[in-house]
Formats: C-alpha cells, sequence, structure tokens
C-alpha cells in the first residue's frame, strides 16, 4: 500500500510542475495541445477551448503538450536554418515569454514548498527528539572518529548553539552538522553552568555527503516537543525562510557530488522517492492524523525543492534549456539554429539517461539490501 501512497504523492509534484506550465503558455498565447493528469492510454478525455484534457492510466505526474515543442525537428528535418513557427506556438512567441512559459514548472514546485512550510509552521506539530546534552561517540564505539573530542568537548556537555543559530535539541544538532561537513562550526556549550566556545571542525562523510563531528544524545529517554505555532503572516514568513533554508541546504548537497560523496547512495531513482514518500505516509499518520499530513507535506516540500533545482540545470530535455537557449536567443537577438538544439537535445537524454541509471542502480541494491535483512 505504502507504493500507492508514495506514487500518488511524487504524481502530485509532477503534475503540480506541469500546471505551471499549462497556465503560463494559457497567459502567452501558446496553444495547449493536450494537459494530461497521468501518463499512458487515456482512461477519459475531452476537448475544451482546443485543448484534450486527459485522465491517462499510470498516474505518475502529467504533462502539458504545447504546439509547436516539435518545430526545431521539423527546421532539422527540412534543411532550413531557423525554426518557422506559427504565432500560437512555443517557438512562435518572443524568448522573454518562451522563457517565463519554461520556469512556470519549476516555480510551481518552489510555490508548493513555500505553501507547506508555511501550512506546518500554522498548524504546529509535535515530534520526538532528545536533549542537546552530548555524549562523545568514541566513548561507546572507540574505532569512530570523534572531532568534538579533539576541540575540547566532554561527554555531559549540552551545546547551547553552534554557527551563532540557537540549539534547543538534538534535531538541532543534526540539522546544523549535517549541512555543513568539513568546515569549522563555532560551538557554545554549558559545562557547570558556564559558557564555553570552541571550534569544532566537522568530518565529511562520503557515504551521506553530511557532516558528523562524533556525538551522540547523552540520554536514550527522547523527550517530546511542541513546534511553536505561527498566526497567519508571520507563517508566511516562516514558510519563505523555510523554503530558502531547504533551496540553500539542497544546492550544498548537490555541490557535494563534486568533493567525493557517494553518488549511488545521494541519488534516488523515482522507486526510492516513491518508497520514501509511502513510508511517510504509512508512518505519520500511525503518529496521528495531524503528524501524518506534517510529515508528508514536509518530505514533498523537500522533494519540489529538488526538482526546482534539478529543472532549472542548463540541461537539454529539462526546462533550464528551455530558459537557456530562449536567453541566448534573447541576447544574440536572432533565432538558434536548430541543428543546435537537436545535437544538445541528444547530449542531454543521454546526461539524464544516466541520471537514471544511478538512480534505479541505487534503488535496486537498497530493496535488495531490505530483503536480504528480513
Amino acid at each position: 500500500m505504502k507504493w500507492i501512497y508514495g506514487i500518488v504523492c511524487l504524481g502530485f509534484l509532477v503534475f503540480f510542475h506541469e500546471l505551471g506550465h499549462f497556465l503560463a503558455a494559457k497567459l502567452f498565447g501558446v496553444k495547449v495541445e493536450s494537459f494530461s493528469l497521468g501518463f499512458g492510454p487515456a482512461l477519459l478525455h475531452k476537448t475544451i477551448g482546443g485543448t484534450d484534457y486527459r485522465l491517462s492510466l499510470l498516474p505518475l505526474g502529467g504533462y502539458c503538450g504545447m504546439k509547436g515543442e516539435g518545430d526545431f525537428q521539423a527546421a532539422l528535418d527540412a534543411s532550413s536554418p531557423r525554426i518557422e513557427a506559427e504565432r500560437d506556438s512555443l517557438y512562435g512567441i518572443n524568448p522573454l515569454g518562451r522563457a517565463l512559459i519554461g520556469f512556470a514548472g519549476p516555480f510551481f514546485n518552489a510555490l508548493f514548498a513555500f505553501a507547506a512550510f508555511s501550512i506546518i509552521a500554522m498548524t504546529g506539530y509535535t515530534y520526538y527528539s532528545y536533549t542537546a546534552k552530548i555524549k562523545l561517540a568514541d566513548e561507546t564505539l572507540p574505532e569512530v572518529h570523534s572531532p568534538a573530542r579533539k576541540a575540547g568537548l566532554k561527554t555531559g556537555d549540552t551545546i547551547v548553539s553552534i554557527g551563532g543559530k540557537p540549539v534547543e535539541d538534538f534535531s538541532d544538532i543534526i540539522r546544523e552538522v549535517a549541512s555543513n561537513p568539513d568546515r569549522d562550526l563555532h560551538i557554545v556549550v554549558l559545562r557547570n553552568g558556564e559558557k564555553l566556545s570552541c571550534t569544532v571542525h566537522s568530518d565529511f562523510d562520503k557515504s551521506t555527503g553530511s557532516g558528523k563531528i562524533g556525538v551522540t544524545p547523552f540520554s536514550n529517554e527522547p523527550i517530546l516537543r511542541e513546534a511553536k505555532r505561527y498566526p497567519f503572516f508571520k507563517a508566511l514568513v516562516e514558510g519563505i525562510k523555510r523554503t530558502g533554508e531547504t533551496l540553500s541546504l539542497t544546492v550544498k548537497s548537490i555541490a557535494l557530488l563534486f568533493k567525493g560523496a557517494d553518488v549511488q547512495n545521494a541519488i534516488s531513482g523515482p522507486v526510492g522517492v516513491a518508497g520514501m514518500l509511502g513510508n511517510t505516509v504509512e508512518d505519520g499518520f500511525g503518529a496521528g492524523f495531524r503528524q501524518g499530513i506534517t510529515a508528508i507535506l514536509e518530505l514533498m516540500a523537500f522533494i519540489s525543492i529538488s526538482l526546482f533545482i534539478m529543472n532549472l540545470l542548463p540541461i537539454p530535455v529539462l526546462d533550464g534549456a528551455l530558459i537557456f537557449f530562449a536567453f541566448v536567443e534573447f541576447v544574440c537577438r536572432r533565432p538558434l539554429n536548430p541543428k543546435i538544439q537537436y545535437y544538445a537535445q541528444y547530449a542531454g537524454l543521454a546526461i539524464i539517461a544516466s541520471l537514471f541509471v544511478l538512480g534505479m542502480t541505487s534503488d535496486i541494491r537498497h530493496l535488495t539490501a531490505a530483503l536480504r535483512s528480513h
């Protein structure tokens, strides 16, 4: 059942992305020939205003078929040095309009993340964590490297802040350390009623791409925490703040792939993402309705930000390439040669196919490991 939950949630995010393209295309006068909820054979369809609206078999997102998307291929077949397009087609409008249509899909992903984080801020939620009192990990596991010990931290210290950000529980410690691998972290601790400060250089864990300082919770007894609830307008501000923080963290995570992080562990394919979403739905709702809504909205927001960044990469086939080509055309004040777009499309397909294979390989490896453990 969890796979169904995951597929529906992932499909919604992709559909919402395509809805952005759809609305922008309508705004700029580009004819949308088809708009589908789902992929594959159409189960139901109805043509309204020249657009064929479809409900398709596979609930894996959707698509927005705009007039003239393949005009560059027609120009290539005709050996034409430029794309001849009708006024109501994708290549018939000005380059800035085309760039905004390309940007609208990723923008809707960011918009969803903002809305999700704002709702979470308004409703509040409870969660389990541990106190900020620490124990040095090498006391339990001698083979574990502990930068915290090297910097002078001791078991029984309570971390008050990291990098100037206040720490309320162990979740804050994990978040701040994990998002800052291979960096000097200014940490303030409370020891015997006195505040002390030190600098800890975090390790870079290649298997996860995250930072570690070699500390664990002092107590194994979890504590129940209640996240603060915000009034409407302050919740919107909090939504913007969390969207920005998640965006920054995601960009950092992608950059870590070029610093030696294990790519197969860092990348998940559609099966892995759907599985994570499904597990979140089951576990979250198992702890209560509000917990379930919060958990799924938060994870969907994180995935939405990933989709936002991924689709803006200037890789042909993705929205970023459409934006990039439109920008080049705008700056040069003349259309690009269709051959450039044609060969770029094939290069883009090769890159996307490689990432897909990596993601699926990672999914299969994790599924196999899970089956062996049972």
